[in-house]
């Protein structure tokens, strides 16, 4: 029998432990969720992941062993892959977060982006649909497909006094956003047209442990603890929302249990900072936990370098949905996110050197206009 929780007017997730596909469960987000599930509870995760250059099951040594976890190295394009996973594993929902996701190499490479995020999620939303469609009607009833995605579809905030709410019009600015936009066009349509019970939620930048260095905090983090210049595009003014990934892991976990279906829920940290206020907290608190010679600051090795083309200016999340419905907040402000995450890096330096001994090293990219 599929029990709910005993909350009026939400469609909910059953109680009893399930089995969950995550699919991208060695990326970044990915790993963090499929640890706050096996570390939390009783259900059991498939890690679905092809291992791009940014999937790493180092970052999941933690619960290789757990009887509850298995991994698949798939491509979501592959569709009889797929078929055979669901068919084997049998899920009871899906948390979707394979996805490529990095916007300068969007700039640099559109074509992957477009059959990852667009074709890729076609595809598993196609086989995903077919499994769901002959499951008997109680487990029907309970099948979720939960779609991660970003606050970048939305575009650029032009209002200071602006929010993006779960009804702002979508105005994608890079290959990347366009991407995740287009993907979040198919889910809906595929609740819409096949009555597919699928979930959709948009979430600001994220940090944390075992992030790859491509992306803002980890890189200025290894730059700086190498000597290295610290590059600021533009002016630095470009402001984010800042999440940490182990408060978005419990979010997303809550939506895929207690979220209703056919809605969107946005999920942001309220922490807004600019790039170059980011950038001047890393340095101080590496100067506090790894000071450098006397009379030298980590804030002399930033530079200002050419701006990305089409950067967006600001992104800022309204969670207030969440909120309300769900009852989720963010537990790390910050400073104390932060301090976190400086801290990890120092003490991991074995799992990011072994990152960075492939083929990143730490290269600018989206360069063209």
């Amino acid at each position: 029998m599929c029990r709910v929780f005993p909350s009026p007017g939400i469609n909910k997730m059953s109680q009893r432990a399930m089995k969950i596909l995550v699919t991208g469960g060695a990326g970044f987000i990915g790993s963090a969720v499929i640890r706050h599930i096996l570390e939390n509870t009783d259900d059991s995760v498939v890690n679905l992941d092809k291992l791009t250059y940014a999937g790493n099951l180092e970052s999941l040594e933690g619960v290789a062993g757990n009887e509850h976890y298995l991994f698949e190295q798939v491509d979501i394009c592959d569709r009889e892959e797929l078929v055979r996973v669901f068919a084997i594993h049998q899920p009871d929902a899906v948390m979707h977060l394979a996805a490529e996701s990095h916007v300068d190499r969007s700039i640099d490479g559109p074509a992957t982006f477009v059959e990852t995020n667009i074709v890729g999620t076609s595809t598993i939303l196609q086989v995903a649909q077919k499994y769901w469609s002959a499951l008997p009607e109680e487990r029907r009833e309970c099948f979720r497909f939960h779609h991660v995605s970003t606050d970048e579809v939305y575009g650029d905030l032009a209002d200071p006094e602006e929010f993006f709410t779960e009804e702002t019009s979508y105005a994608p600015s890079s290959p990347y956003s366009a991407s995740k936009a287009a993907s979040d066009h198919l889910v809906r349509a595929w609740q819409r047209t096949y009555g597919f019970p699928t979930i959709i939620t948009n979430c600001s930048n994220n940090y944390g442990p075992y992030q790859f260095p491509e992306k803002l905090i980890p890189l200025m983090i290894l730059n700086a603890l190498e000597g290295k210049a610290l590059p600021i595009y533009g002016n630095g003014q470009q402001i984010r929302d800042w999440l940490h990934v182990e408060d978005h892991a419990r979010a997303l976990l809550l939506v895929l249990r207690q979220g209703k279906i056919g809605e969107t829920y946005n999920i942001g940290g309220h922490n807004e900072k600019s790039n170059l206020e980011v950038v001047h907290t890393l340095c101080d608190v590496l100067q506090e936990m790894v000071p450098g010679e006397e009379g030298s600051s980590y804030r002399d090795l930033i530079s200002h370098v050419a701006d990305r083309p089409g950067h967006d200016l600001r992104y800022a999340i309204d969670a207030g949905k969440i909120e309300r419905e769900l009852g989720w907040r963010p537990q790390e402000t910050f400073e104390s996110g932060i301090r976190k995450t400086v801290q990890w890096y120092l003490d991991n330096k074995g799992w990011w050197s072994r990152v960075l001994d492939g083929s990143y090293n730490r290269q600018r990219l989206g360069v063209r206009a």
